[in-house]
């Protein structure tokens, strides 16, 4: 599911802004989909281009004219017939886990102040989630809320049990493993090295 599609569905929800539709994009989908400015407003644009979408100016006094978008029929049957498909796999980017995946060349003060990072921002995450009203969401928008909820928790959990096993990894692959320091920098310990620390 693209941005378009997605930004039919919350103009299915009612008429609102390029503005407010980015701001829903950082509250309620943030933790599966990120977009922007520059790719909601060119979406927006193909979608009014294509009869998809409408969109009306209203004045607004002594700022500039506000464009309210509106979801057509068209747009709607559109938006019906990409609901219908089945769900592609899931695409996971994570600078975070890139990070650690090479963990062990990293010194183990950095690598601490990464997982530290890592969960501060998890946790704030949670915390904004968790004091959103849901009140009055739909079944829908309860089960994402719920599922973002479960994704940062469980992530919260992992890391706390785990993180510090990469941190071992780098203690062993440190300058204390290899009894060298080049350029202020560790070199990895020998493979065997490894393995009797081990």
């Amino acid at each position: 599911m693209d941005v378009k599609t997605l930004c039919l569905g919350i103009l299915s929800q009612g008429d609102t802004t390029g503005y407010e539709i980015k701001k829903q994009f950082e509250s309620h989908y943030s933790h599966f989909y990120e977009a922007s400015f520059g790719s909601i407003y060119p979406a927006l644009a193909k979608l009014t281009e294509n009869g998809l979408v409408s969109c009306t100016q209203q004045a607004q006094e002594k700022r500039p004219d506000k464009k309210v978008y509106s979801i057509t029929s068209t747009g709607r049957l559109a938006f019906l017939d990409e609901l219908n498909k089945v769900p592609g796999r899931d695409h996971i980017r994570s600078e975070f886990l890139a990070t650690m995946l090479f963990g062990d060349l990293l010194s183990p003060a950095q690598l601490d102040k990464v997982i530290e990072n890592k969960l501060s921002e998890y946790r704030a995450e949670l915390q904004q989630m968790e004091t959103n009203d849901m009140s009055s969401a739909s079944a829908g928008h309860t089960f994402v809320h719920g599922f973002g909820i479960s994704f940062y928790r469980a992530a919260i959990a992992y890391i706390e049990e785990h993180g510090h096993t990469v941190v071992g990894g780098a203690l062993l692959s440190g300058p204390s493993a290899t009894g060298s320091v080049s350029d202020g920098q560790h070199e990895p310990a020998p493979l065997g090295a490894r393995e009797a620390a081990e």
